[in-house]
């Protein structure tokens, strides 16, 4: 069986680690992770099995096991060095969500595109077979939602603007350079080892369970389309396995719009079966940057990929609760 060697950057953080798993899980897979740890850490890859810490400068096409390179997407020389002798790069390494991008753009752009182009880069002179880029609904913008991968972006804050540019360097880079790139546009990711994450499952399960109020930003009405871990992992798996969607976007998402109000009161209700009660819901100030609607059409997916999304809302948020609470030993 042909050995698969991947790297994958930001692999110390939530995706990157339950892909790892799943990996590991498959047994044939040589892993180089390439993390910066300013999100991840290395203790999260190590609970899953040992990673030599490497040098860029140590990277061989014939790793001998698997490796934590500790670098920085914004180096180019680190970037190529990572990419050396892998197959498929996964490039997961991003500043990420709205907020951050709105309070440093420019830290914004020189992670999601500097880093994007490198990594590209590195795929082109490395001859790397595959490469998988991370994006998000957010380089389609403020739009009558679902979205659908042919509709014409209009970015709504930096970081959908960076992602568009990524997509755009991914686009270019196969069509000149036949670098076999496939663009995920995820939707809001949760489950099962987002203790670390700030988005708004992990932080209003947090609150709850440090008897804090669930802050809601505006009126609760805006909507978001909320993805189960697993199922976003099964993705990017059929996607460095279909032959012939090179250079092709594909929403990765539950296909069902939820307001953040409803979300709150659901988390609210598991929350209090589990006895943890008292819960409040507050309202704060709009942020901006934040489309007010947001879900999309899969269609394209299941078609082409064969993919589609397994958990139910009630299901995984159930299980993201009982995942926390065995965390935290409540």
């Amino acid at each position: 069986m042909k050995t698969n060697k991947w790297l994958i950057t930001g692999g110390c953080g939530f995706i990157g680690t339950q892909l790892i798993q799943k990996l590991l899980e498959a047994g044939n897979y040589q892993i180089r992770v390439l993390d910066n740890l300013s999100a991840g850490n290395r203790q999260n890859i190590e609970k899953l099995t040992h990673f030599e810490e490497i040098e860029p400068r140590q990277a061989t096409e014939e790793p001998l096991h698997n490796e934590l390179i500790v670098g920085d997407i914004e180096n180019a020389a680190v970037a190529e060095a990572a990419a050396r002798g892998m197959n498929a790069i996964v490039h997961l390494a991003a500043n990420t969500g709205v907020w951050p991008s709105v309070q440093n753009p420019r830290e914004d752009l020189y992670a999601n595109v500097i880093g994007t182009f490198n990594l590209l880069e590195a795929a082109r002179t490395c001859s790397v077979e595959s490469f998988i880029f991370a994006s998000s609904g957010a380089p389609v913008g403020e739009c009558e939602p679902p979205i659908q991968e042919e509709m014409a972006p209009h970015p709504f804050s930096p970081y959908g603007a960076s992602k568009l540019s990524g997509e755009a360097y991914c686009s270019a880079y196969y069509r000149t350079f036949g670098v076999e790139t496939v663009i995920l546009r995820f939707s809001n990711v949760y489950g099962p080892g987002s203790a670390h994450k700030s988005s708004v499952i992990a932080k209003f399960i947090k609150q709850a369970l440090n008897g804090q109020p669930l802050e809601i930003y505006g009126d609760g009405n805006q909507t978001r389309d909320f993805i189960h871990i697993s199922d976003l992992i099964d993705a990017i798996i059929l996607a460095s396995e279909v032959e012939g969607i090179g250079g092709e976007i594909f929403q990765i998402a539950s296909n069902n719009e939820t307001t953040i109000l409803k979300l709150a009161n659901e988390l609210a209700s598991i929350l209090s079966e589990k006895n943890i009660g008292g819960i409040r819901i507050i309202h704060g100030n709009n942020r901006a940057g934040d489309v007010k609607r947001n879900f999309s059409d899969t269609t394209k997916a299941e078609t082409r990929l064969k993919w589609t999304n397994k958990f139910s809302l009630s299901e995984g948020l159930t299980e993201t609760v009982n995942w926390f609470l065995d965390y935290y030993g409540t």
